[in-house]
């Protein structure tokens, strides 16, 4: 299976979910790789931290930030029960190339219009894409959320009919998240029962069941 974490805005959380939904999956047993097709290259930043602090390897990261990907993440695929994509911000070749490779699309936003507003773009290159691949499955996943706020709710509204529709499964604004990065590790390293490994694995769970 191929998942890519995809949306053209940027700081909607890609990179926070693809590493924790890999390090999730990863844990149980199955054989991972993220491919960071960001310029940026912020996994392949939090992979380096973690061999700085000497903690061990989960899974694989790589630099794949060209257009090649959608040619070059199924032979990878063939050695991995899951590649994980994070994608890049406003790069329409490289998110072209991620959205011909990938079997699954996960689009993250935030509780705020203006990032319903700003998924415009990558929804129109989602239907492009759709041309040539008709069975691509693609899901809204609501991130960095509190749940309990007006504007949550009203953008949980907004996407219950939308296409594509809005996973179940939420992840909260969380400081765990951000204090677990700056050390090259994941949620559930630091603390395995709390809300946000929790949520992480309730998120890995309905994205898996996508591909049954």
């Amino acid at each position: 299976m191929i998942v890519a974490l995809l949306n053209q805005k940027g700081g909607v959380g890609k990179t926070t979910l693809a590493l924790h939904l890999a390090g999730d999956w990863a844990r149980r047993g199955q054989r991972v790789t993220v491919i960071d097709a960001d310029p940026q290259g912020s996994a392949l930043d939090w992979s380096q931290q973690r061999a700085r602090e000497c903690l061990p390897r989960l899974f694989g990261v790589i630099d794949l930030a060209r257009d090649t990907l959608h040619r070059e993440a199924p032979e990878l695929a063939r050695n991995a029960d899951h590649i994980v994509i994070d994608g890049p911000p406003r790069v329409a070749g490289l998110m072209r190339s991620a959205l011909l490779a990938a079997d699954i699309i996960l689009i993250p936003v935030q509780p705020s219009p203006f990032d319903d507003w700003g998924s415009a773009e990558m929804l129109t290159l989602l239907s492009e894409a759709r041309i040539y691949r008709p069975q691509l499955v693609a899901r809204f996943v609501l991130n960095r959320c509190a749940a309990r706020t007006v504007i949550a709710r009203e953008t949980a509204l907004t996407l219950a009919d939308h296409d594509p529709p809005l996973l179940a499964s939420r992840i909260g604004q969380r400081v765990a998240f951000a204090e677990a990065a700056q050390s090259g590790r994941l949620v559930w390293e630091a603390h395995t029962e709390s809300p946000a490994a929790r949520e992480i694995t309730a998120l890995a769970a309905e994205v898996g069941r996508l591909a049954r």
